[in-house]
């Protein structure tokens, strides 16, 4: 079962600190780089899998989306989705993700930001999001690199001569991590780069690409505290496709946009 930790208050009133909070994607420093990753949404069905303050759902409707489906666990995040991002096209549902039940070729993208390293059994949200998907549908998402969650003690150790060292110890030992960010007790998973790559392969998706995200040399210039990131990668992000072909995936012919081969007669307002 998922924490959710987003609803303690103090933890919220914290987060909502936080310049990705007040900014929204333009306050991510891997926006760019996710966002390069994406494909033409004109006219998409869209997954929001951890839509927080709703940020990305707004983004997509800029972008051309017919329609966002987004979740969340969290109330709090999503009564402030709904007051800042309110939208006719963007609906919200309140829902730990492990207990997902989506319709079949459903959505054209499933999108994830920072989200999945506090889900448990991921190979079911893996399978859930392949079966919600058209054939050729994408699913992009970002994550807490394992590099920075394995450590018991995620915090920099500075050698005498002051050059900083990320602890990666337990590396290989997944499961349960606690630790004390923006509150106490937050439990985040710990897997290896391996064992998420081939829970998607075991879910049938095609890896199109892989970024161990480091801040560019213009953002560095910009923002010189981003530099420690090259240090060590705080975010793992993926892009995977579902293969075309599927013989048992519905689909029906709809109006001409980038995902008109391939539209399932069940749309978001049935949902």
């Amino acid at each position: 079962m998922t924490q959710n930790i987003y609803d303690n208050t103090y933890f919220f009133q914290e987060y909502s600190r936080m310049e990705r909070s007040l900014l929204g994607l333009a306050g991510a420093p891997e926006w760019p780089s996710l966002r390069s990753m994406l494909p033409d949404l004109t006219g998409a069905r869209v997954l929001d899998l951890g839509c927080g303050f709703g940020w990305f759902s707004r983004w997509a409707r800029e972008q051309g989306a017919r329609s966002v489906l987004a979740f969340d666990v969290s109330e709090k995040m999503l009564h402030r989705a709904i007051e800042i991002n309110s939208d006719n096209a963007i609906s919200y549902r309140q829902m730990n993700l492990e207990d997902l039940c989506l319709p079949e070729a459903g959505f054209d993208l499933a999108f994830s930001s920072l989200t999945l390293h506090y889900i448990e059994n991921l190979d079911r949200v893996f399978e859930s999001v392949h079966h919600s998907l058209i054939p050729g549908g994408s699913f992009v998402f970002s994550t807490e690199h394992p590099i920075y969650t394995a450590p018991r003690h995620p915090e920099w150790l500075v050698e005498d001569e002051g050059s900083r060292i990320w602890p990666v110890n337990q590396y290989l030992e997944e499961g349960v991590r606690v630790t004390d960010w923006l509150a106490k007790g937050v439990v985040k998973q710990h897997r290896t780069i391996a064992t998420t790559l081939n829970s998607l392969i075991r879910s049938r998706f095609v890896l199109t690409h892989v970024d161990e995200w480091g801040p560019s040399d213009d953002q560095i210039g910009l923002h010189p505290e981003w530099a420690v990131h090259r240090d060590r990668p705080m975010f793992l992000l993926v892009s995977a496709k579902k293969q075309r072909g599927y013989e048992s995936e519905r689909s029906t012919v709809g109006r001409e946009t980038p995902y008109s081969r391939h539209r399932s007669a069940t749309d978001i307002s049935s949902f």
